[in-house]
């Protein structure tokens, strides 16, 4: 059929319409070109020109970027789930702490485990997902898919967790104020726990029960019962409190979200909590997120950020954007990407100071003039 009689067939398109389809057809993809690629950092910005998941990578990217190097200086919150020390990205999450790219952590307990599993001595062995798991249970060797970890360390380390947590002044304590102390056992340069406590980057775990550290804990609890005396307990709501004071003393603050889950919705919900104290935050300036699961489930870990603006958990002004990729595979893209950049070379660090329960500072260190 020749193009006039296709016409016959089709709308004529106005002038109007011919203007706009010019402009929807005005940015081509461009081609990812390894002759032009020499880094992460490059890869990562040839995505931003690209398509589909890629181009959302580069985004995220961008806006981390964007996160470190604003003026008004948010006070970026990492939210951490999934099996992240097990897919290889302990030391990807201590340099970013290290390079003052985070200012307070939320995470699963099972990622702090880890940390401490391998600050203890211990490793992630490489295995298969197509393992005999009943042979593997006679060897007390676990398995997290294709990672094997050893199950005789890990009742060891537990059983350290529990007897740790006997020495302890008996009362209640916050998550924070717990894996502080408790990150004061071991001395490991490329653990996050060791990490976070020397730039002085709080960690929250609020779902700590759900965890090897909780079975450490259980551990000490029962023991204390069993001896008559009074064990110590993780209060659950004092956490709310600590990192809601810690929303509402920041400028502003910005999201960034590895996985979904308890980190995620805890982050969110910190700035709804702001009301207690009589604030309105205004949500977060800035919110990025990496993740497999699917908005369409109604589940929060695939919810969409956009979907955070109607609770106000993110500004209606905001930055965002979430890449659809399992943070094995983005993490690594979206933070190297920054670290090539340079992205935090002119970011201070945040002082914190408590007392208790209470903060008594958060405000940024000046750096001092040469």
């Amino acid at each position: 059929m020749a193009y006039k009689d296709y016409l016959k067939f089709a709308n004529e398109l106005s002038a109007k319409e011919r203007s706009k389809k010019r402009s929807l057809l005005s940015e081509p993809i461009s081609q990812v070109d390894f002759d032009k690629i020499k880094n992460v950092a490059d890869l990562v910005e040839a995505y931003q020109n690209s398509s589909i998941q890629a181009r959302n990578i580069g985004a995220c990217a961008d806006i981390f970027v964007r996160m470190l190097e604003d003026k008004e200086r948010p006070t970026i919150m990492l939210g951490l789930a999934g099996p992240l020390i097990a897919a290889g990205l302990r030391k990807v999450l201590r340099d970013m702490i290290h390079h003052n790219m985070v200012d307070v952590i939320v995470s699963t307990g099972a990622v702090l485990y880890q940390d401490f599993y391998q600050a203890m001595g211990a490793q992630h062995y490489r295995g298969t997902p197509h393992a005999d798991d009943t042979k593997l249970r006679d060897m007390l060797i676990n398995r997290i898919y294709d990672t094997y970890v050893d199950e005789e360390k890990f009742a060891q380390f537990d059983s350290f967790i529990g007897e740790f947590a006997d020495g302890l002044e008996r009362r209640a304590y916050s998550s924070r104020e717990f894996i502080s102390l408790l990150s004061e056992e071991i001395d490991d340069k490329d653990s996050i726990l060791v990490t976070a406590r020397k730039k002085g980057v709080p960690i929250f775990c609020p779902a700590i029960a759900d965890s090897s550290i909780g079975i450490g804990l259980t551990e000490h609890y029962y023991q204390s019962r069993k001896t008559g005396k009074q064990p110590i307990t993780i209060d659950a709501i004092r956490d709310n409190y600590e990192i809601t004071q810690m929303v509402v003393k920041s400028k502003r603050t910005a999201a960034f979200y590895v996985a979904g889950g308890v980190p995620k919705n805890y982050i969110n919900d910190s700035i709804v909590m702001a009301y207690v104290f009589g604030k309105s935050t205004g949500g977060h300036k800035y919110a990025l997120q990496m993740t497999t699961e699917a908005p369409h489930w109604g589940g929060l870990s695939g919810s969409t950020l956009a979907e955070a603006q109607s609770w106000g958990k993110i500004n209606k002004k905001a930055n965002f954007c979430q890449a659809f990729v399992e943070p094995s595979v983005s993490l690594p893209l979206i933070a190297g990407y920054a670290m090539q950049k340079k992205a935090s070379k002119n970011r201070t660090r945040l002082s914190i100071k408590w007392d208790g329960d209470k903060l008594k500072e958060l405000k940024v260190i000046k750096k001092k003039a040469r």
